[in-house]
C-alpha cells in the first residue's frame, strides 16, 4: 500500500490537502498538493484504557495473550496501546508487571495501567469486589520497582482510607494518578486533585452522578485544566450527546477517547470472564452476566474515532487530538501522536467516508 498523494492531513496546527513523506521509520515532510483530496491521514491512535480483544486478554498477565490483544488493536489503527488490569490480588498484580516489562522495553506495549484494586465499594461496576482494598504505599512501591517504568497509571477512588497519600507517592514517581470507580465528593476530588491526581477513568461511568446541590466528581474532574479526562465513545457508556458536551466543556487537549476494550472485543456474542467475573456480550454491550452493570466495551479505537465524528458530531482534528495528540502528552510520549517531521511514522489512512484504509506503525504498513 502506498500513501494517497493528496488527502486531508491532520497536523497539530491545521489539516493540509497533501501528503506525508516517510524516510525509514520517521516522518520526513509534510507536502501539499492542489489536487482534490481523496480521504484522510491522521496519526495512529493511543489507547491508554484496554483490557483486551480477539479473544485474549491483559487482565491475567499472560505475555502471549497480550502480544495477541494488541496486535488485534494495532489491525485497527491503535499504534500505541496500554495494558489495562482490573481490580486483583497483588501477587497477580506483581507476576503481570514482571511478565508485561520485556513487552514494554521491546515496544508491544506503552506500559501498564492498573485499574484498581483501589476503588470504590459502591461504585466498583464490573470489578470484582472481593478484589477491593485500600491503597497501600508499599505495595505500589514494589509494583515500580519491579516494573523499572512499565507501570504508568493506576486508578484510585479518593475516598479510601490512604488514597490522598497513594496520589501523592505516585505523583513523586511518576506514574499517572487518575481518580476513578469512586464516589467521593466534589471537595475530596479537588484534594486528590492537589494532590497530584492528573487523569480521570471513563468519566460519567463508575462515578457518583451530577446533582447541582451535591455536585460530586464530574464537575470537578471536567473543569480542572490539570485533569485529562477519559471517555469512552459507545453508545452504550455515554449518549452522543453527553460524549460532544464533555468533550465541549472539558477541550480536546484535556481529553482522551479510550475503548476500555475486553477481550470480547472482535469475537462473538457469548459468554467472556473479566477478572473472575462472568460476562454476557450481546448486541454491541458487554454486561455482567448476574447484575447487568456494565462491563468494559467490545470497540476498537476505530470504532470510537467514527462514533465520535457520526454519532457526536465531533469534528474530526479535534477526534483526532483525543485519539492521539492528548494521550501522546499524558504519557510523556515524545515521538509519537501527531503528524510532524521528525515523529515516528504512525499513520492511518481514511477513506472520505471514515473507513479505515491502512495502518502504518513505525513507517511499515501492517496486515490487516
Amino acid at each position: 500500500m502506498q500513501l494517497p498523494t493528496s488527502a486531508r492531513v491532520v497536523t497539530p496546527d491545521l489539516v493540509i490537502n497533501g501528503t506525508v513523506q516517510v524516510d525509514g521509520d520517521r516522518i520526513a515532510a509534510i507536502t501539499e498538493s492542489e489536487a482534490e483530496p481523496t480521504g484522510w491521514i491522521i496519526p495512529g491512535f493511543i489507547d491508554i484504557h484496554c483490557h483486551g480483544g480477539n479473544g485474549a486478554t491483559y487482565t491475567t498477565g499472560d505475555a502471549d495473550q497480550a502480544r495477541t490483544a494488541a496486535a488485534f488493536h494495532l489491525r485497527h489503527g491503535t499504534t500505541t496501546t496500554m495494558a489495562s488490569l482490573v481490580s486483583s490480588p497483588f501477587d497477580l498484580m506483581l507476576s503481570a508487571t514482571k511478565a508485561f516489562r520485556p513487552l514494554v522495553e521491546e515496544g508491544v506495549l506503552a506500559g501498564i495501567h492498573f485499574e484498581g484494586p483501589y476503588l470504590s465499594d459502591a461504585r466498583c461496576g464490573a470489578q470484582n469486589p472481593a478484589a477491593l482494598r485500600d491503597p497501600d504505599v508499599k505495595e505500589i512501591d514494589q509494583l515500580i520497582e519491579a516494573g523499572a517504568g512499565t507501570v504508568k497509571m493506576m486508578t484510585i477512588a479518593p475516598e479510601r482510607d490512604g488514597a490522598i497519600e497513594a496520589i501523592e507517592y505516585l505523583s513523586v514517581q511518576g506514574v499517572i494518578a487518575s481518580i476513578g470507580h469512586t464516589d467521593a465528593s466534589f471537595e475530596v476530588t479537588q484534594a486528590a486533585i492537589a494532590a497530584g491526581a492528573t487523569a480521570a477513568t471513563h468519566v460519567f461511568n463508575g462515578m457518583r452522578p451530577f446533582n447541582h446541590r451535591d455536585p460530586g466528581p464530574i464537575p470537578a474532574l471536567l473543569d480542572d485544566p490539570r485533569v485529562v479526562c477519559e471517555f469512552i465513545p459507545d453508545p452504550v457508556h455515554l449518549h452522543p450527546g453527553t460524549l460532544a458536551f464533555a468533550t465541549h466543556a472539558s477541550c480536546a487537549p484535556w481529553a482522551v477517547l479510550v475503548t476500555d476494550a475486553m477481550s470480547a472485543t472482535g469475537m462473538p456474542d457469548g459468554d467472556y470472564d473479566l477478572g473472575g467475573l462472568k460476562v454476557r456480550v450481546a448486541e454491541g454491550a458487554a454486561r455482567l452476566a448476574d447484575d447487568g452493570s456494565i462491563a468494559g466495551s467490545v470497540i476498537t479505537m476505530d470504532d470510537g474515532f467514527r462514533n465520535a465524528v457520526e454519532l457526536a458530531g465531533i469534528e474530526i482534528p479535534m477526534v483526532s487530538q483525543m485519539a492521539s495528540g492528548t494521550p501522546a502528552e499524558l504519557l510523556g510520549l515524545t515521538d509519537v501522536g501527531q503528524i510532524s517531521p521528525g515523529m515516528r511514522a504512525d499513520l492511518l489512512v481514511y477513506s472520505e467516508d471514515l473507513k479505515l484504509q491502512g495502518v502504518m506503525r513505525a513507517g511499515e504498513w501492517i496486515e490487516r
